[in-house]
């Protein structure tokens, strides 16, 4: 057996650990005859620099593309609660255009909308709104920081490539304010928002709490992204039944800085001063997700896709290569503060489903 190959760079200069993690692959790399190639960091929302994709690991990853294809290459991001073009201006996005040729930014949520179908928290079919520029582009490479979540435990290449190639139309009025929504939904949301935010930290990552606004944003907004949360066990689920859809062909896991603890923008920062990348996605993700003190039977979505063969999920199926080894860089991050109920993602409903799924792939 074949084993997939993970770069795993460790260094005190940030592009250079990413341009280093993708020469060690290089080889693995197959770029497409046409393009556009997309890009997609995460940017989450205005005001987290902390939890977001740093811009030189941009910088770096299109650097590296460049000196192998000419090829338009977009970086497109679909923020959840702000305005995209305003994160774009935040986080010093908006000169790569005038930096690099034949390179655009681009709002995901404003994509024309493909149709794609996940689970209810009853386990019921629901329609989600995806951007056709993800969902149907021949080579998508995830930038992205590792961090904890809320929900899945653990945030990676895949959920970032997913939850920002749904679609959110809670800005619609004024996008590049950031701040005015439209419609009943978008009233309820700015009003849920505010209330949330305005709670003391032990109350905001308290079960009751979280598991309320999850399922209230879910059914009243109008967003594809709030729309996955349908609680634990279905949010595991989706991600798995959007991964055929939203994978990305190169993963590249920006670990300079890390967020730990009340993920994926209250955390902690840890300087871990690493990168990672690889074409199997699953391997990138797994990888790291061990490198973070997670095992493979804790993370819902990716067991589920190591199960319908996705990818490399085990360390023995994993060939590791570049200047560090796993022993070097491991260390336990601190979960959320949701860590015990985040494992209630098991489920015999789910679990029929994904065995339903899994026999018609066979």
């Amino acid at each position: 057996m074949v084993k997939s190959r993970v770069s795993l760079i460790s260094g005190d200069n940030r592009r250079a650990n990413i341009t280093a993690a993708l020469e060690a692959i290089a080889a693995d790399v197959k770029l497409p005859d046409a393009g556009p190639i997309l890009i997609k960091p995460n940017l989450v929302g205005l005001g987290c620099p902390q939890g977001t994709t740093h811009v030189d690991a941009v910088r770096a990853v299109v650097e590296w593309l460049r000196a192998r294809t000419d090829l338009p290459i977009v970086v497109g991001e679909g923020t959840a609660l702000s305005s995209t073009q305003g994160a774009f201006e935040e986080y010093g996005y908006l000169s790569l255009p005038d930096e690099y040729p034949n390179l655009w930014l681009m709002d995901l949520n404003a994509d024309e909308a493909v149709d794609l179908t996940a689970y209810s928290w009853r386990l019921r079919p629901m329609s989600l709104k995806a951007s056709q520029m993800v969902t149907e582009n021949r080579f998508r490479v995830s930038v992205a920081p590792p961090k904890t979540h809320d929900t899945v435990l653990v945030t990676l290449s895949l959920k970032n490539m997913v939850m920002g190639g749904l679609i959110s139309q809670l800005s619609t009025a004024d996008r590049a304010s950031g701040r005015s929504r439209t419609g009943l939904g978008g009233r309820v949301f700015q009003l849920g928002e505010a209330l949330y935010t305005a709670l003391p930290d032990w109350l905001r990552h308290s079960p009751l709490v979280m598991q309320a606004k999850e399922l209230a944003m879910a059914r009243v907004t109008p967003s594809s992204k709030a729309a996955m949360h349908q609680g634990f066990a279905a949010m595991h689920l989706n991600l798995f039944t959007m991964a055929p859809h939203f994978h990305p062909h190169l993963a590249v896991i920006d670990g300079f800085q890390a967020m730990e603890g009340n993920g994926p923008q209250d955390g902690d920062v840890v300087a871990w001063r690493m990168a990672l990348a690889s074409t199997d996605w699953l391997a990138a993700d797994a990888t790291t997700a061990g490198l973070m003190g997670f095992q493979l039977e804790e993370v819902g979505y990716m067991l589920y896709c190591a199960q319908a063969g996705y990818g490399a999920a085990d360390l023995a199926d994993v060939e590791i290569v570049g200047n560090a080894q796993p022993a070097q860089l491991a260390r336990r991050f601190k979960r959320h503060d949701l860590g015990k109920l985040q494992h209630r993602w098991k489920s015999p409903g789910v679990s029929r489903h994904l065995q339903e799924a899994l026999a018609v792939m066979d």
